[in-house]
């Protein structure tokens, strides 16, 4: 038994059995497929599909939005309809009566993060939903979407963002270690800083209302998003102010001018 134990260690120090720790890290290239990757090459906005397609072209991250059902269950959808049924007012077995455009059904957060965890290049931006119903229902989903990252073991592929200033808070309250970025644009860097956030993940228009606080928000150690970033000059231009990531619905366009 010592033998085949200092006989690991030294394979581990020699580097043979050190291919899954360098697999375990994350790529850094600035560029977030809005959704997963599904313009290009058509698949369903927030599908298993577009996850794959966006881990496949080599994305730093892919965005998804969870919602939570009537019974509780937390689905990664876009919009807060799926197919015209309110995902907050009605229940799971209702959603998947109606199946997305390439079959799949409706996916759970759990199944999106369990298949972005089967990799370890691209990372899981993980956007709550603020409810429609009640600021305690948001504050629900939160908990439950700390819980559901915890459970799974997950916290390293997922940063969060959240348009709603509480729904970021709670998620700090449970998870201080947590990389969580505010949406809404109505935030200087300074108070995302004194409140213990990431970043900031802000509308392209208002950071061209606001380019100053590109370079507060660099100074305070925060990180620097902006959504969502389809035009080539937009993309230029913050590519310029040497932001961290960049939000798009055309990750391939966004490749194609990093690597000019």
């Amino acid at each position: 038994m010592i033998f085949k134990t200092l006989l690991t260690l030294s394979l581990v120090c020699t580097g043979i059995l050190s291919g899954h720790t360098q697999n375990m890290e994350f790529l850094k290239n600035k560029v977030i497929a809005h959704r997963g990757a599904w313009k290009a090459t058509p698949h369903p906005q927030n599908s298993l599909a577009s996850l794959q397609e966006a881990i496949d072209l080599g994305c730093e991250g892919a965005e998804f939005d969870v919602w939570m059902t009537a019974d509780g269950v937390l689905v990664a959808n876009h919009d807060a309809d799926h197919e015209g049924m309110l995902i907050e007012e009605v229940s799971y077995a209702q959603l998947l009566e109606k199946p997305l455009s390439n079959g799949e059904k409706i996916p759970t957060a759990e199944a999106y993060i369990k298949h972005g965890m089967t990799q370890h290049q691209t990372r899981l931006i993980f956007e709550i939903k603020p409810s429609g119903v009640s600021k305690a229902r948001g504050q629900e989903l939160a908990r439950k979407s700390v819980e559901l990252v915890r459970e799974l073991g997950a916290e390293k592929w997922i940063d969060y963002i959240t348009f709603d200033y509480d729904i970021g808070l709670k998620v700090l309250e449970m998870d201080p270690n947590a990389n969580v970025a505010y949406l809404t644009g109505d935030r200087p860097p300074a108070d995302l800083k004194k409140d213990g956030f990431f970043g900031f993940d802000y509308n392209i228009n208002k950071l061209k209302e606001n380019p100053h606080w590109i370079k507060e928000a660099q100074s305070l150690g925060l990180t620097v998003n902006s959504w969502t970033v389809n035009k080539e000059e937009d993309m230029r231009w913050l590519l310029e102010q040497e932001v961290d990531f960049i939000t798009t619905d055309e990750p391939e366009k966004l490749f194609s001018l990093i690597r000019q």
